[in-house]
């Protein structure tokens, strides 16, 4: 799917989020369980925050991930070849979604020992390139990916004219 070339809007996400997501998982985003009080069955519809949903280092918590799936895949009845959302639609609704409190996970700084691997979307430091942490959540990601070009070194193999 296209990426945007602005920052996701989380504040644009949260009106459809009321309008197209909150009859499922609710407007409190935290899910419909399949018995109340506990969640001994788990849920008929998943909590999208709240202390129950993904950690802020699962995958759902990055913007491209999440923004690709929900795109192709919500709402109920949306699929590849006929999704719901538009594009635009998908990146700010999930960056609603992602601006939401959720568990978090200990030991984040450790997951990218190489730096200059880390997804551009990963939503937590430490960064390789300088851009903020706002930006790595919500984007544009086309500038952070020109500047990890020029950090990552030359894997092209050197020739004998090369010396």
């Amino acid at each position: 799917m296209p990426e945007l070339p602005r920052a996701a809007d989380p504040a644009r996400g949260r009106t459809i989020y009321t309008n197209t997501c909150a009859d499922c998982h609710g407007i409190d985003g935290l899910g419909v369980r399949r018995s109340l009080p506990s969640v001994d069955l788990g849920y008929m519809m998943p909590p999208l925050w709240g202390p129950d949903s993904f950690n802020d280092g699962a995958g759902m918590a990055r913007l491209i991930t999440a923004a690709n799936f929900v795109h192709f895949n919500m709402p109920h009845g949306a699929d590849y070849l006929n999704p719901q959302l538009s594009t635009e639609d998908a990146w700010d609704v999930v960056a609603y979604l992602v601006s939401q409190p959720r568990p978090h996970k200990q030991g984040l700084e450790r997951d990218y020992p190489d730096l200059l691997q880390k997804p551009v979307d990963t939503p937590y430091g430490p960064y390789a390139d300088g851009f903020s942490e706002q930006q790595h959540k919500y984007g544009p990601f086309a500038p952070i990916r020109a500047a990890l070009a020029k950090l990552k070194p030359d894997d092209r193999r050197r020739t004998t004219d090369d010396r």
